[in-house]
């Protein structure tokens, strides 16, 4: 069986409020325990609004993520992965492991991006260390499924850091079936049940664009989950989101 079909994202869990997740992440004991609180791609949990950022208009083409444009000097497009973009916070800033690279297919080349959430129980996640924590428990989740490593090559916090995943020279998992030649990124939070922060949308816009003119990528071909397989995720507050960015005056559709 292609490795690269096995995995899926998790992008939701089970129903439970958010101390009752906050307590048995803190009993853990195990990758085991972990895979208790993780769950699958897609969320049926109940719509509440506003828990982060500030909300999003109904009107998608009214833009509340007003900021500065991303610039549109083009470098020359490669299709091969590089090294760390500027500004990425290397992994080694909050994981202890590296990926099972006997686990992963190669990468071989980049053709598209897809956007994603989390899912998990809303939090209000502040600073370096609560942003490390975080993405270290998605990790062992990942691993605990049998995969290489977490299934997303770069991470969005609510403060609009961007920290580094899966590297790009493997294969990721995060959409079942449409893993070769994509690359994933998470934004952090339910975005069923919270309102992306701008911060974090400035940064989303900034790096998509600047990995679109890295490896050739149209706009057309950045997409987010739900559009590739049968799933709430990123969420319908980041998806509206995405839907405007990439329409026409939006921050994306004009980098």
């Amino acid at each position: 069986m292609n490795r690269g079909r096995i995995a899926d994202t998790i992008c939701t869990v089970t129903e439970l409020n958010r101390r009752e997740w906050l307590n048995r992440v803190l009993a853990l004991g195990s990758t085991a325990a972990l895979s208790g609180v993780l769950g699958a791609c897609g969320s049926n949990q109940k719509r509440t609004q506003g828990l982060v950022g500030t909300p999003i208009p109904d009107n998608p083409s009214v833009p509340r993520f007003s900021g500065p444009r991303v610039p549109i000097t083009k470098p020359a497009a490669t299709n091969a992965p590089t090294g760390l973009p500027s500004g990425v916070i290397a992994r080694s800033r909050w994981a202890r492991f590296g990926p099972d690279v006997s686990l992963a297919d190669p990468m071989r080349g980049i053709d598209k991006i897809t956007i994603h959430h989390d899912g998990m129980p809303p939090q209000n996640l502040r600073g370096m260390d609560q942003c490390a924590r975080q993405i270290e428990i998605i990790r062992r989740g990942h691993r605990n499924n049998g995969w290489a490593d977490i299934g997303y090559h770069y991470i969005i916090d609510p403060e609009g850091r961007i920290w580094e995943g899966r590297p790009i020279s493997l294969q990721g998992a995060h959409v079942k079936e449409h893993n070769p030649h994509n690359l994933g990124i998470l934004v952090l939070g339910n975005f069923e049940r919270q309102q992306p922060t701008p911060q974090a949308m400035h940064a989303l816009d900034r790096f998509v664009a600047a990995q679109m003119r890295q490896y050739g990528i149209p706009l057309s071909r950045v997409l987010t989950h739900q559009e590739l397989a049968p799933t709430a995720c990123p969420g319908r507050n980041l998806q509206r989101y995405m839907d405007w960015t990439r329409a026409r005056g939006g921050n994306l559709a004009s980098a």
